[in-house]
């Protein structure tokens, strides 16, 4: 315990916590790159923070901007402005101009292939002759404007247009400008201090000075987790001071004494503390949602000192080694079936749940270990009969049983048809939404700066690779092929690769060859025309390659889309705008074929990998049931279906409410189903191993009380599956705790409270 305490300090002090909601989920084994994609997409917007001021007045705007930027450089430690400014784009062209003849559009490109000598020649006249406008050449650079519209066609990937030295847009009514932060903060601590939040509030009300008419809006990872981060500090709270302050006062109003208080409680601490230093031992990160479950652990690691303390009750301190052995048997029986329901939620590939796993069952353990080892050795003077616990015990005498009666058959009956009316009802729903708890206000803004910036969709993509950087691009250009015409009919609204800024090489050839002689040909239309020789100027054409293009500010804009190698091939993504959901299969139809073309829908494999892994925990569910009952038979003999009966009906019941009222089975539901089992046996176990013995009733009172108590509380988390699962557990626990005493044996004789 020592070596915990130095552990606990230093894991509190590192920044080895974890809020990313994807670290919950398995990696899909059949495709693991895919896991690695999403790993890297979340790395490279990890850190970046957008933030969007606007105003119904460009210089309202201005001057908001300029107040947040003001106020934002007070939070330098916090937040530092991002590198990509407007004046990025001055330097993305500088570094293109060598390179412009190898960059074409694919209707510039189809165009220069079909067009008539005729047709360039008077395109070139119609941009000589027109009023002189915004160009980013002159006439004899670039006679048919295709460098121009080159660069419209990339800024049409985004709204966002530079103005006086910012990034602009207009829409809905406002003027806006696009600011963008790097988060220098770095593991959100679990304390519940949210600095970045902190420092947006601020300079928000320094940008607001025109009641209400400027709006400052923001999204980015770093918010989300930091909300995570939170949340998480404020249901530890709830749950775990909750569930503890629960436990203390049933042990008081049980034992009337400190000296149980105080040793119960040090079995929770050091239940949760051994727990927390195992699972960091274990794996390279806590998730806070592990921590946010395991503080349920209090409800379920005071059972033995409970069992302990009710069966210590009215006898002499000499007697505490005694009632220790004669419960041990008992004790192990239910420490087993607790902890392999809590590994068998480690079963399934998830790394969430094997956290949560390793997480409780290490802290029962250690729980049960404070019971035995230290219990006995402290526990010094005497221990009266309270009142409160006197009359528990004699209402276990008064609690009817089980009984092959006609009315007891009536009743069975009619609960069962209730109950099987429930079950026909129930659904099922495997949505990965039901893992995030975001702010509403969060989400609203993310939604609105989705809206305003034309962002992609990071839940559907293209994933690209080829066995070079070339052949990689090559293979994004035949899926641009296939994606082009989609966009012309308004299926989809856009798409973004980064063949469309780094062209291959052979591509980047065949454009030069197409401007080189289209160029000629409108010279000499024009030459015809006017019947002056105008000097040509020959466009300019270097190669680009990937390497100079990376390391260059041109790449900025999209950098993140390529992956670079992995495993020995080079990966990209394709981004998709304006998808919908009804044309889903006919953009995955475009990949179909295509070598080296892969359809990603994160949203739907996640779901269907939890839909997947909900049908196999069911199966484990099963083979829990035949495993505990073999237990059972093992220690009980024909007397095991006592012990196994309540938690099969608590559960049938359980599932039928769930049916009657609506809610839908998921994963964690079954994940709850199967932490009933260990738990709810426990009940049946010492009923059986103490027949008609008072203390051992107190005992599992008290166990099932504070279990509702803290995986009720668990209920109340606003991350929706912790929420269904605490749900499943408080009507589950109920339902078992109520049965369990009609299928008590009948005792043997008449005993006496506490023998």
């Amino acid at each position: 315990m020592l070596l915990v305490a130095w552990d606990q300090v230093q894991f509190w002090q590192s920044s080895r916590l974890d809020t990313d909601v994807l670290a919950l989920l398995p990696p899909d084994e059949h495709q693991p790159i895919i896991n690695t994609v999403a790993r890297k997409l979340t790395d490279e917007n990890g850190r970046q923070i957008v933030v969007l001021v606007g105003a119904p007045d460009w210089d309202q705007t201005r001057a908001a901007a300029t107040r947040f930027r003001a106020e934002m450089t007070q939070h330098s430690d916090v937040l530092a402005p991002s590198s990509v400014t407007a004046a990025s784009l001055e330097e993305a062209m500088a570094f293109y101009i060598p390179a412009r003849a190898g960059l074409l559009t694919p209707a510039q490109r189809d165009w220069l292939g079909q067009a008539s000598a005729n047709a360039l020649g008077d395109a070139a006249l119609m941009r000589l002759y027109q009023p002189t406008g915004p160009r980013l050449t002159d006439w004899h650079a670039d006679p048919l404007g295709l460098w121009q519209d080159w660069w419209l066609s990339r800024a049409a990937e985004s709204n966002v247009r530079p103005r006086d030295g910012e990034l602009w847009l207009s829409a809905q009514g406002r003027e806006w400008v696009l600011v963008l932060f790097d988060s220098k903060a770095g593991t959100f601590a679990v304390s519940g201090a949210t600095p970045i939040s902190n420092a947006l509030q601020a300079a928000r009300q320094a940008a607001a000075h025109d009641e209400g008419q400027t709006q400052v809006i923001a999204a980015g990872v770093p918010l989300y987790a930091e909300a995570a981060a939170a949340q998480a500090n404020d249901e530890m709270s709830t749950i775990g001071i909750g569930s503890m302050l629960a436990v203390l006062l049933l042990v008081w109003l049980a034992f009337r004494a400190l000296r149980p208080i105080v040793l119960v409680g040090l079995s929770l601490v050091a239940g949760c503390a051994v727990a927390l230093s195992v699972t960091a031992l274990i794996f390279p990160k806590v998730h806070l949602l592990t921590l946010v479950f395991g503080s349920s652990l209090v409800g379920v690691a005071e059972d033995y000192g409970f069992h302990y303390f009710s069966a210590r009750q009215g006898k002499g301190e000499a007697d505490r080694y005694r009632v220790l052995e004669a419960l041990l048997p008992g004790l192990l029986l239910a420490l087993g079936t607790s902890v392999l329901a809590y590994l068998a939620l480690g079963i399934a590939p998830f790394p969430g749940l094997q956290q949560m796993a390793v997480f409780s069952a290490t802290g029962l353990l250690a729980a049960f270990l404070t019971v035995v080892c230290w219990f006995p050795w402290m526990d010094r003077g005497p221990l009266h009969q309270t009142t409160f616990a006197a009359r528990v015990a004699n209402n276990l005498q008064r609690w009817p049983r089980l009984q092959a009666t006609r009315n007891w058959l009536v009743f069975g009956l009619c609960l069962g048809g209730l109950t099987l009316a429930g079950l026909v009802q129930l659904r099922s729903q495997d949505d990965i939404r039901q893992l995030y708890s975001a702010p509403a206000q969060l989400l609203a803004e993310q939604v609105q700066i989705n809206e305003l910036l034309g962002q992609p969709s990071p839940a559907q993509f293209f994933l690209v690779r080829g066995d070079s950087a070339q052949q990689l691009l090559q293979h994004e250009e035949a899926l641009g092929a296939r994606l082009t015409p989609l966009v012309q009919r308004g299926v989809l609204g856009g798409y973004r690769a980064v063949s469309d800024w780094l062209p291959s090489r052979a591509m980047q050839e065949r454009n030069a060859e197409l401007v080189r002689r289209a160029e000629q040909q409108a010279w000499s239309a024009v030459t015809r025309a006017t019947g002056q020789m105008a000097t040509q100027a020959a466009p300019p054409h270097a190669a680009l390659d990937a390497e100079t293009w990376l390391a260059s500010p041109a790449s900025k804009a999209i950098r993140g889309q390529w992956l670079g190698d992995m495993d020995g091939q080079s990966y990209s993504l394709v981004m998709l705008r304006g998808v919908q959901q009804s044309n889903l299969a006919e953009i995955e139809a475009a990949g179909d074929g295509l070598t080296g073309v892969q359809w990603v829908n994160r949203t739907a494999q996640i779901s269907d990998l939890i839909a997947r892994y909900r049908d196999v925990m069911l199966g484990y569910l099963l083979a829990g049931y035949t495993g505990v009952l073999l237990l059972l038979l093992w220690r009980f003999r024909r007397q095991a279906w006592r012990a196994l009966m309540p938690t099969i009906l608590g559960t049938l019941m359980t599932l039928s409410i769930f049916g009657w009222i609506g809610e839908p089975i998921q994963l964690f539901t079954v994940l709850a189903l199967l932490l009933l089992l260990g738990m709810g046996v426990d009940y049946g176990i010492f009923l059986l191993e103490h027949p008609g013995d008072g203390s051992a009733w107190v005992a599992v009172a008290l166990a099932g009380v504070s279990t509702l108590l803290s995986f009720g509380l668990l209920g109340l988390s606003a991350t929706p599956a912790l929420r269904a699962f605490g749900l499943t557990m408080l009507i589950g626990e109920i339902s078992i705790w109520i049965l369990t005493p009609f299928f008590r044996p009948t005792a043997p004789t008449t005993q006496p409270h506490g023998h």
